[in-house]
């Protein structure tokens, strides 16, 4: 397996994110990771030259624990890539939907079926991902547990199809960033469609600090597209803020904004300007 032909994800074979890599990169080869961690570890060490992460769902919200990880990655965001999720009901071949006593998936899969899951009366049993789910359904060899993966998990561990997009909401989909170790900065002349900018700060411990750190986006015309805080370092006092921004940092109306960030902020790091998904311009 060539490390320039490969992208790392965290999951099993026939994960959502497996799906997103091989759509994404139909020529690579996608590398399973037990973790996010292992994942980024995988770009580092020679083992992928990419990583493919998932930051958010249209459903779930934002992936747990990723905002912490992305600003200690030491990895650049070089694209994105919104993934439709299609949730099936898998079983043993010649299993009968009604045999059915617990259904395991990810958490985020459970509470998007919840609907089925209701119906059918069974039983929900978290996972940490789909498809390890199916994997181990599979490996059981036993009637009575399904479990929530894609269709490429029930081909993947020979499983038969129950019931097919079982997802409660049909807008499910999950935004994906793509990561790798080299920097890629995009000048200009480079650019003919709109580029994003992902960064994170945190703001001085002043009235109306973050009003004011923001304001200079406002005023130079920069469009924000995504603002989320969280809580870091165990204080409640402390929190870090993830920002994405339609534009690039040499831009002049961004560089404008971001010198007036600079003045109310003790740390601004920015994780990668990348093309924006046409995707983006579909849903508004």
């Amino acid at each position: 397996m060539s490390v320039d032909n490969t992208i790392a994800f965290q999951g099993e074979a026939g994960a959502n994110s497996d799906m997103a890599c091989r759509a994404v990169f139909p020529n690579m080869a996608p590398l399973g990771c037990y973790s996010f961690e292992d994942a980024f570890a995988a770009v580092h060490e020679g083992k992928a030259r990419l990583a493919m992460i998932p930051i958010d769902n249209s459903v779930a919200g934002r992936v747990a624990d990723i905002h912490h990880l992305l600003p200690n990655s030491g990895l650049q965001i070089i694209g994105e890539h919104f993934q439709r999720v299609d949730h099936h009901l898998l079983a043993l071949p010649g299993t009968l939907i009604g045999e059915l006593t617990h259904v395991h998936s990810h958490v985020h899969a459970l509470n998007q079926c919840r609907a089925l899951l209701k119906d059918l009366r069974v039983n929900p049993v978290v996972h940490a991902d789909t498809a390890g789910a199916a994997h181990m359904i599979k490996d059981l060899n036993n009637p009575t547990q399904g479990a929530i993966a894609s269709v490429l998990a029930s081909e993947i561990y020979d499983l038969e199809v129950l019931r097919s997009n079982i997802e409660d909401a049909e807008h499910n989909t999950t935004r994906f960033l793509i990561m790798a170790a080299e920097r890629q900065d995009l000048r200009p002349e480079q650019v003919k469609e709109k580029v994003i900018t992902s960064f994170v700060f945190r703001v001085k411990n002043i009235p109306a600090a973050l009003y004011k750190a923001l304001g200079g986006f406002a005023t130079n015309g920069v469009n924000m597209t995504k603002l989320e805080s969280y809580l870091v370092d165990g204080s409640f006092q402390a929190a870090q803020f993830y920002a994405e921004v339609e534009g690039n940092p040499i831009d002049k109306p961004m560089e404008l904004a971001f010198d007036e960030l600079f003045h109310y902020t003790h740390e601004i790091k920015i994780l990668g300007t990348y093309p924006a998904s046409p995707v983006r311009a579909e849903i508004g």
